[in-house]
């Protein structure tokens, strides 16, 4: 078994806000878990095939938002989130739901709609961003931190300036 960093991301990239870091199945062939981090947390890049891939996909994107990242995912989460995540991605970028708009659709509550949200463990590639409040944003990851709002409101700005 190849050794891991002690936090267990096998990779972490660089946003203009933040850090994206990956964690991989035990297998190593899937993307187990994809983390928004602070801004001055250290990069990293192991020798695994997927860490190199997802950086790669990660840089693509940077440089064309209309990329969508692809990589092979272990998805895991409740019947519930794994609905809102569908609902999710079917949001085209550049355009934004309200966390009302699909509880609506779920039969469910808003607040239900920003748990699931903020369980994603797939952001960017299940573009939770693309959901906000009724007069505001949102929060974001489960948090309303500074660099995280930030990091949102990057992502909503520059999906809205799209062609």
């Amino acid at each position: 078994m190849r050794a891991r960093p002690a936090d267990g991301f096998t990779a972490i990239v660089a946003l203009p806000t933040c850090r994206l870091g990956m964690r991989e199945s035990i297998d190593g062939t899937m993307a187990r878990e994809i983390v928004f981090l602070p801004p001055e947390h250290p990069l990293v890049m192991t020798e695994s095939a997927l860490a190199k891939c997802f950086a790669q996909e990660i840089q693509h994107w940077l440089k064309n938002a209309r990329h969508t990242p692809t990589i092979p995912l272990e998805i895991h989460g409740t019947q519930f989130q794994r609905r809102v995540w569908q609902l999710i991605d079917a949001i085209p970028a550049g355009q934004t739901r309200r966390y009302g708009e699909l509880a609506q659709t779920l039969n469910s509550a808003a607040r239900a709609v920003g748990q699931a949200c903020g369980s994603n463990p797939f952001p960017i590639l299940t573009p939770c961003h693309r959901v906000v409040g009724q007069r505001d944003v949102g929060g974001f990851a489960h948090s309303r931190e500074d660099w995280l709002l930030s990091t949102k409101h990057w992502l909503l700005t520059r999906e809205a300036t799209l062609p």
